[in-house]
């Protein structure tokens, strides 16, 4: 069992940066996947970034790739999202995801919500232009 807490977002002005934090209860926090997902008012929720439990893979989605960098602390069971060069399209609730999973190179399944067991409440981030 994994229980997951996201933070860090907020208002920011286009161009600007925040750094979510997903804080993960549970000792064996290093075997998860982890990924984060958005979701915009009325759209589906999408996939954002993932990483691997020893942080030997990372996944980016090709619309925060170079903008966005996921990262991990097993010692302090908390996975980063950094977000720099935010757009308003950026807007949205974001979610952590956890799962134990594995990690899948050529079906790539780390990017569909279905894959994740667990998740966050979620955590607002807006974009103002």
């Amino acid at each position: 069992q994994v229980q997951l807490v996201e933070s860090g977002g907020g208002l920011v002005q286009a161009g600007g940066s925040l750094r979510l934090s997903c804080a993960a209860s549970g000792r064996t926090f290093s075997r998860y996947v982890v990924g984060w997902f958005r979701q915009a008012t009325g759209k589906e929720r999408e996939f954002v970034a993932a990483i691997s439990g020893l942080s030997w893979n990372i996944f980016y989605a090709d619309s925060v790739k170079g903008r966005f960098t996921i990262s991990r602390d097993n010692a302090k069971n908390t996975v980063y999202l950094q977000m720099s060069s935010l757009k308003p399209e950026d807007t949205a609730v974001y979610f952590c995801a956890a799962d134990l999973g594995t990690w899948d190179p050529q079906r790539r399944s780390f990017m569909s919500r279905h894959f994740y067991g667990y998740w966050g409440q979620g955590t607002q981030v807006s974009v103002s232009a």
